[in-house]
């Protein structure tokens, strides 16, 4: 059986290295209606065929997290724009050598942001420091957007502390890379949010949102949502940074206008502090 399954598999590679060798020569990639289906890239993206692709996207990533041990993991959101405090010293001493008052008021914004950053590397390493010496089943893994500014942070955090730490990074219009910190073997790429967003819930037991934009709020009310609906379990959800979060998202208008319940502002708390927040993460689950 072990043969077959390896003769077999080395004709589904042989078909993919045929297909790579075929566009490496730069001929063109001519409808072939011989071509294996899965082989077939034009088949793979057509809208008929949408639903193999969800699948697809939903099976790789859980599976190769399946089999390296990730089983909880504590989700970090926050800006892809917020940069590391000495990118952020190194631009503001730039933008003051320019004398440009539009730049040094740009770089000023990203220095004071630029405590975000340490404070979600902080964090992630107390994540670390308690799992590392744990047996797989009770470790905590970092799981991030896999980009930039906070999610590199909080992937980097983890990695100094010598743990694994996830990236569910996404495929956009302008292209962001997986930052440097995020382990190798658990890098994702996404091409539908729907799914991202499936994968950063089914192995979530915290979320911790620091201030960000869009996609921070879209990622935070999904969760929130689906707890708020019972639709997931309640776990932790952590608004790292009161003052940005408060003057963002009046929660009172909400309740004055009866389109929540008073109760429903229980689903989340406000922290500013690393340590606060992993304390919050560690009453919940008594740890």
């Amino acid at each position: 059986m072990e043969q077959t399954d390896d003769h077999t598999g080395r004709r589904l590679a042989d078909a993919w290295a045929e297909l790579q060798s075929h566009a490496d020569k730069g001929n063109p990639l001519d409808a072939n209606a011989y071509r294996l289906a899965f082989a077939d890239p034009e088949f793979l993206l057509r809208r008929e065929t949408r639903g193999i692709r969800f699948q697809l996207e939903m099976l790789k990533p859980d599976m190769e997290q399946q089999a390296q041990g990730i089983e909880n993991t504590i989700v970090v959101f926050g800006s892809a724009r917020f940069p590391a405090p000495e990118q952020a010293e190194e631009s503001l001493k730039l933008a003051r050598e320019s004398g440009d008052p539009q730049a040094l008021a740009l770089a000023e914004r990203q220095a004071r942001n630029a405590r975000f950053y340490d404070q979600a590397r902080l964090f992630s390493r107390l994540v670390g420091a308690y799992s590392k010496p744990r047996p797989a089943q009770e470790q905590l893994f970092v799981c991030t957007g896999g980009g930039p500014g906070i999610m590199e942070a909080a992937n980097r955090g983890a990695q100094e502390m010598g743990v694994p730490t996830v990236g569910l990074n996404i495929a956009l219009p302008h292209e962001q890379g997986s930052n440097p910190y995020v382990t190798p073997s658990l890098s994702f790429k996404f091409h539908y949010f729907a799914l991202r967003k499936m994968h950063f819930m089914m192995r979530a037991k915290a979320l911790v949102a620091f201030p960000g934009g869009f996609g921070t709020l879209d990622e935070l009310f999904e969760v929130m949502t689906l707890v708020q609906t019972n639709k997931a379990k309640p776990v932790p959800i952590i608004l790292f940074g009161s003052d940005y979060w408060k003057r963002l998202i009046n929660f009172d208008v909400m309740i004055e206008e009866g389109a929540i319940s008073p109760e429903d502002l229980k689903l989340f708390q406000y922290v500013d502090d690393p340590q606060d927040a992993w304390d919050a993460i560690k009453t919940f689950y008594q740890l």
